[in-house]
């Protein structure tokens, strides 16, 4: 893998990460257009890291918080939100793994994706704020969040969904959904971290995995900022259209054997 296919997965990466488009499947369809599909899974560890550093860097005030009061309210609202995909990723980690390297479902991953966009613009009337967040808030989004881990169902897509169910106001659903993706970014990191030291690991530079990190986390940062002030007064609309086509792409791809 060059230096610049390690960029530009970097931006894929980091882009849709926090847009409500689905990483994963982009970076399945990414690598395959680079021919990367051998790389699978430890090149999209490296990747994840490049998100993780994003969101540590934009969440340090919450984080700094949390280090210093560690059983402080935002601490367990986390900790709930949390405990959905801890179960559902440790219990079918081997099954979603292998879905996500055969990319088989995500054309119709993408147009689930969709539908849950478009109907999470019809949802009106929201008004908590972080302050008004409750456990059970967090239960029902973290469940949501357990819900992404199919391979083109979107993480963000569906926690701004949820959000906005339990009635938090636009811009703290954003807000919320990627401080809880901190948590699942980094268990996902941890999973993975064994393929660190696998043969794949050989296949790809040094210079190439600092490359697609460094651009996954600036992409990412500027991803999870523009997202945030985006919901305030703009409609998800576009992005439900967006995967809806890329997803009818797959699915005529598929049927002409090219995925």
């Amino acid at each position: 893998m060059s230096w610049f296919e390690a960029f530009i997965l970097g931006i894929i990466q980091g882009l849709t990460e926090f847009l409500p488009i689905s990483s994963t499947g982009h970076l399945y369809l990414g690598r395959h257009m680079f021919g990367l599909d051998e790389a699978g899974l430890f090149l999209d560890t490296m990747l994840h890291i490049g998100t993780l550093l994003a969101v540590l860097v934009f969440y340090k005030e919450e984080l700094l918080h949390i280090l210093k009061k560690p059983f402080s309210k935002l601490t367990f609202l986390l900790i709930v939100g949390t405990i959905p995909a801890v179960m559902i990723g440790l219990l079918f980690k081997d099954y979603f793994e292998e879905i996500s390297k055969t990319g088989v479902t995500i054309g119709w991953e993408f147009l689930v994706t969709g539908l849950f966009l478009w109907f999470a613009d019809s949802i009106r009337g929201g008004y908590k704020q972080m302050e008004q967040i409750t456990y059970t808030d967090a239960l029902v989004i973290g469940t949501f969040q357990a819900a992404a881990i199919f391979p083109a169902i979107s993480r963000s897509g569906l926690t701004i969904v949820a959000a906005l169910m339990r009635k938090l106001d636009r811009e703290t659903a954003a807000y919320f959904s990627f401080l809880l993706s901190t948590p699942a970014i980094f268990g996902a990191v941890v999973l993975q971290f064994g393929d660190l030291f696998s043969e794949q690991a050989e296949q790809i530079s040094f210079f190439s995995l600092f490359i697609g990190t460094l651009s996954s986390a600036v992409f990412g940062y500027i991803a999870v900022k523009w997202m945030i002030n985006f919901l305030k007064k703009r409609s998800l609309k576009m992005f439900a259209v967006y995967v809806w086509v890329l997803g009818l792409i797959v699915l005529a791809g598929q049927c002409m054997g090219r995925f």
